[in-house]
Formats: structure tokens, C-alpha cells, sequence
């Protein structure tokens, strides 16, 4: 998909594209409901628009939403878009599939940058600021049967998003895929910061999917 990226927008990488081919294996279109949280260029909210979903897209940066917006026109796609910190724009909303590739980066800072674009990667000393965020409030915002899809590094700990989604009620909780491959440029910044240790050289980006149980 070609998009257009406004500057301070972090552009789609290769967990993005990852997470938008397992969004088109699964089983939505017209009818269903769709929301993309921490959408940032709006790759994968646009997929599941070009699945016939209802789509809505959620962000912190209105140059994200508005990257969203463009790229829909030019696509011929619509694309609902509400500002906000992962769930509190949406209410009592819930969803056939919630897709995200949060901020995953772990940075010198306790806490979430509140401007600038480094909002698109950093999430705390650990990374897991809007993960942890994210699997303790996804299953209130799923339909019975909906389906959870999640992105991040092994760095900051594949075991430890299992459990927590588990624990949250969700289940058929799995590993869908892991890619391992060199660490890239940010988290390379953050070995110079001295958040990363300095020997680790690769990461796996793990796809990890989950279910909202039916009840019986």
C-alpha cells in the first residue's frame, strides 16, 4: 500500500507490515468491526478498510490522524478517527478485531513522552507502558469471539504479554509468528542510553494473537 507520511509521523517498518498480512487472514469484512489503537500512519487500519471492515483508527498525534485521513481519500477508504491514549475515546465500544503496534521502545524515561515523535516508540523503562495498557483493557472493548492482534520485541518479554493476556480473560492466547533479525536503529539509540544491555545484538518481533471467550 503506497502512503503518504506527513513529517513527525512514524512510517510503517516491518512489524506494521507483519501485523497488516495477519490482519487479512482473518475473517472480517462488511459488518465487521474494526479498531487499529496507536495507529500512527494508519497501515493497518487502511487494511482492514480495504477488508470491507467498519474501521476506526485511535492516536495521540493529530498529525497521525490527519496522515490517516489523507491516505484514506486517496485510497477511496473510510476511516473513523478519534484522538486519544489507547481506549478512553471509545466508551463502552466494542470490536470484532483490535489490531496495535504500540510504542514498544524502552527509554531513560519512567514514563510516555507527552509531545514530539517520539511518542510513535518510546513506553517506559521497560517498553510495556501501552502494551501492559493495552492487554488489561482490550478484552472490555471485544465482541464475544473477537480477536486481539499484537506486535512487539522480545525484548521486553513475550512470556510476560502472555500471561498478562491470559490473566485479563482472553484465550486461545499464542505466539501466531516471531521474525528474529538484527536490532534496529531505535533500539541501537537505546543501547547507547544504556537502556538496553550492550551485548544483545537481535530481537524477535512477535505476533501474538488472542480471543475474547463465548459465553456458554
Amino acid at each position: 500500500m503506497n502512503l503518504l507520511i506527513l513529517p513527525g509521523v512514524f512510517a510503517p517498518i516491518s512489524d506494521s507490515w507483519m501485523l497488516a498480512d495477519a490482519i487479512r487472514q482473518e475473517s472480517i469484512g462488511p459488518g465487521s468491526q474494526v479498531l487499529d489503537v496507536c495507529t500512527g500512519s494508519g497501515v493497518l487500519a487502511l487494511t482492514a478498510a480495504s477488508c470491507g471492515a467498519d474501521t476506526t483508527a485511535v492516536d495521540v498525534s493529530r498529525r497521525a490522524l490527519l496522515t490517516v485521513r489523507l491516505n484514506a481519500y486517496r485510497h477511496g477508504l473510510t476511516v473513523r478517527t478519534l484522538r486519544g491514549r489507547t481506549f478512553a475515546a471509545l466508551g463502552g465500544q466494542r470490536f470484532d478485531l483490535i489490531v496495535s503496534n504500540p510504542p514498544y521502545v524502552p527509554s531513560p524515561r519512567p514514563d510516555v513522552p507527552r509531545y514530539g515523535a517520539s511518542r510513535a516508540w518510546e513506553a517506559g523503562h521497560d517498553g510495556r507502558i501501552i502494551l501492559d495498557a493495552l492487554c488489561d483493557q482490550a478484552p472490555a472493548h471485544l465482541r464475544p469471539g473477537g480477536v486481539l492482534l499484537l506486535v512487539h520485541s522480545s525484548l521486553i518479554g513475550t512470556d510476560k504479554t502472555l500471561e498478562r493476556l491470559r490473566r485479563a480473560g482472553l484465550v486461545d492466547v499464542e505466539v501466531r509468528q516471531s521474525v528474529r533479525g538484527p536490532l534496529g536503529p531505535l533500539m541501537r539509540d537505546q543501547q547507547v542510553a544504556g537502556t538496553i544491555p550492550a551485548d544483545i545484538d537481535e530481537e524477535d518481533v512477535v505476533l501474538v494473537r488472542a480471543v475474547a471467550p463465548i459465553p456458554n
